[in-house]
């Protein structure tokens, strides 16, 4: 089974690091030119780097996914830059750590605007692109946190989250008159810089049947699948990636 990517043009926010670099470099791989969005130039500039010193294509635009108008420019770059668009994979995301009682508005707004707002934004921008493409796909890095499982803290994630899923589903409805496809990957705990605020790593992979923290390019490969060829008949779903972590009753069994 080919998962090639070859001439298609992809926009992947949060490419900076972790999950979203890894799916970056694998789309690229892949055959696919690769418009990055992140905040960070200095992360950027390093996916950027890892692409072409591979072999690949790609392209670096710094902005922040908090606002509508750069979600919009996100979009118009890679329009500009490859002319045109066939994959949108939208991993941009916060995790601040705020338990309920202490909650600020503005991490609330902030971490509502990168991670639930910005699917809406961004898949309005590029709807008329992807609508000219063929097999277009939407992919959305979602999470079990929120619409499977809790961690104190993490209130406003979660419902972000939770929100996500909901868009996916209805989202799916309403573009398949397009074809175009819309799902979701949902990671369980991967080793990233984000997951560091949780714990050890050897702590929380104790709680996992398969007695490990997942990868970041674990939920490449994932997000790899939904975006080609084979999966054109799935839509409006998400795909748990999390070494078995959901299985048991007890976690602590």
């Amino acid at each position: 089974m080919s998962l090639e990517q070859r001439g298609r043009i992809a926009l992947v926010t949060g490419s900076g690091q972790g999950i979203g670099r890894a799916i970056a470099q694998l789309f690229a791989a892949q055959g696919a030119k690769v418009m990055l969005a992140t905040r960070s130039a200095e992360n950027g500039n390093e996916t950027l780097r890892l692409i072409r010193q591979a072999g690949g294509t790609a392209e670096l635009l710094t902005l922040d996914l908090a606002s509508r108008a750069a979600a919009e420019q996100a979009v118009a770059a890679t329009l500009e830059t490859f002319g045109g668009l066939d994959l949108l994979l939208h991993n941009a995301g916060v995790f601040p750590m705020q338990k309920l009682a202490e909650l600020e508005e503005q991490t609330l707004e902030h971490t509502l605007a990168v991670n639930l707002k910005s699917c809406f934004w961004l898949t309005q921008a590029a709807l008329p692109a992807l609508r000219r493409a063929q097999q277009a796909r939407i992919v959305v890095t979602s999470s079990v946190t929120g619409p499977r499982t809790a961690i104190p803290g993490l209130a406003h994630y979660a419902a972000s989250k939770a929100g996500v899923n909901g868009f996916i589903r209805a989202a799916a409805l309403e573009l398949a008159e397009y074809g175009i496809t819309v799902n979701g990957v949902e990671p369980g705990l991967i080793a990233t810089q984000a997951t560091n605020n949780l714990g050890h790593g050897s702590t929380l992979s104790r709680g996992i049947p398969l007695q490990r923290l997942g990868t970041p390019q674990d939920i490449a490969w994932a997000t790899l699948f939904l975006a080609s060829r084979h999966a054109g008949y799935i839509t409006g779903q998400t795909l748990v990636v999390d070494g078995g972590a959901l299985l048991p009753e007890n976690s602590q069994l």
